[in-house]
């Protein structure tokens, strides 16, 4: 029996990069040797074991073979015979098929029969063997490990492979849950505009997200977008989220705040009147259709409804800037609230020029928050049962006190819309 660290730990070893994770590969055993050894059996659809201390997977050597359309079309086979090497070539990048026999440190330790090592060198995305058109699951890797290490290029036999396997139909078979999982981890790479682009080039993004992909070649106007063209501007704005280090309930309503645009009428280009209602709309049927979770759909659809009457806040007295707050439910919820203004600075700022202008809306609608969260209801709400009011009317004199408290408030001047 023969054990190796294998996959993402040797390569960011490699790369000098943090490895957080380590996984293990074993040739040679059987799994009745690894549970007599004290490791825990996890694996559902091969034999993966939890070491008994540290807790880190350990999984036998397998080859696996095509079946079926998706990702769940494999036969797997896994037993003592299968080596080393067979193991490795089922990997998805050569980056990722390299093993180490010790913790990756050492350059002589290194089994590397496809060259990884190299790719790191020359900082190339190549797949493996042909065995990577097996699982369209893949492209969407090979998009996102373009996000996470930004200077890689993917090599253009892989790109001509993952063309192929859209043309042919493979990328229709992706689940709802393995598109949010690869579509969130890349969304909070580095840079996450690459995964779009990688997308977009082989045919993907059009099949994954329709929505997003129609957003390319739409033109918007130039005085309040420079870069012109609407995917161009939403690629800036997922990359300043980046930059902005935002949450990734602020990236995924950054990718689909301006769906809408892109079933703007011809006739009406390049204004987008009323965009923000279609984007909502968009946006609940592709949530629908990824499942994505409730945080994030609830934040997009805030941001895509609402991020047009944020921008021009600035000139709001206080009682639209109270309907504005109640409208987000920023009162119940602000830590959301804050969320929404900030993938709004990331909208105001993705554009051609304005990358580091200033954003003033957004503390300004936080101070009009706190004016309003310092009103206190209950004592309104007492006020209003001795005077005999009920009902709706004890909603009306809470908006009131909010409204003065936020006209009251120190500091609350208008600022330049965005």
């Amino acid at each position: 029996m023969q054990i190796y660290m294998v996959g993402g730990a040797v390569r960011d070893k490699l790369l000098g990069r943090p490895v957080n994770d380590h996984d293990w590969v074993v040739v040679g055993a059987t799994p009745r040797q690894m549970i007599d050894l004290g490791y825990l059996p996890v694996g559902r659809d091969f034999p993966v074991f939890l070491h008994p201390e540290t807790r880190e997977e350990y999984a036998l050597a397998r080859t696996e073979r095509k079946s079926g359309r998706g990702y769940r079309g494999f036969v797997v086979q896994s037993s003592p015979d299968v080596t080393l090497e067979e193991d490795l070539s089922r990997r998805d990048l050569t980056i990722n098929a390299i093993a180490s026999s010790t913790d990756g440190s050492s350059a002589e330790a290194l089994f590397d029969p496809y060259g990884g090592a190299r790719d790191l060198e020359q900082r190339v995305l190549r797949h493996v063997t042909d065995a990577f058109h097996d699982d369209p699951v893949r492209i969407l890797r090979v998009a996102r490990f373009a996000a996470r290490f930004t200077d890689f290029s993917v090599a253009p036999e892989t790109m001509a492979l993952m063309r192929s396997m859209v043309a042919h139909g493979e990328a229709d078979h992706l689940v709802a849950e393995r598109v949010w999982q690869e579509l969130s981890r890349g969304l909070t790479e580095e840079q996450p505009s690459r995964m779009f682009e990688v997308l977009r080039a082989c045919g993907a993004l059009a099949v994954v997200l329709p929505e997003v992909d129609r957003l390319w070649g739409v033109p918007q106007r130039a005085e309040y977008h420079p870069e012109v063209d609407t995917g161009v501007h939403l690629m800036m704005v997922l990359d300043m989220a980046a930059r902005l280090q935002a949450p990734l309930t602020v990236r995924f309503a950054c990718l689909v705040h301006d769906l809408g645009k892109g079933t703007t009428p011809a006739d009406m280009l390049p204004r987008h009147i009323g965009h923000e209602q279609r984007s909502a709309k968009l946006l609940q049927g592709l949530c629908e259709r990824l499942r994505v979770p409730t945080e994030c759909r609830e934040t997009a659809d805030v941001v895509a409804r609402e991020h047009g009457n944020i921008h021009r806040s600035g000139d709001l007295g206080a009682a639209a800037l109270v309907r504005l707050i109640e409208r987000c439910d920023g009162i119940r919820k602000p830590a959301r609230f804050d969320d929404i203004l900030l993938a709004c600075e990331c909208d105001a700022r993705g554009r051609l020029g304005f990358e580091e202008a200033p954003y003033p809306q957004r503390q300004r609608l936080r101070e009009a928050l706190l004016a309003v969260q310092s009103v206190a209801t209950s004592v309104v709400a007492a006020r209003a049962a001795e005077s005999g009011v009920t009902g709706q009317k004890v909603g009306e004199m809470i908006h009131a006190a909010r409204v003065q408290a936020v006209a009251a408030w120190p500091g609350l001047v208008p600022v330049p819309s965005a």
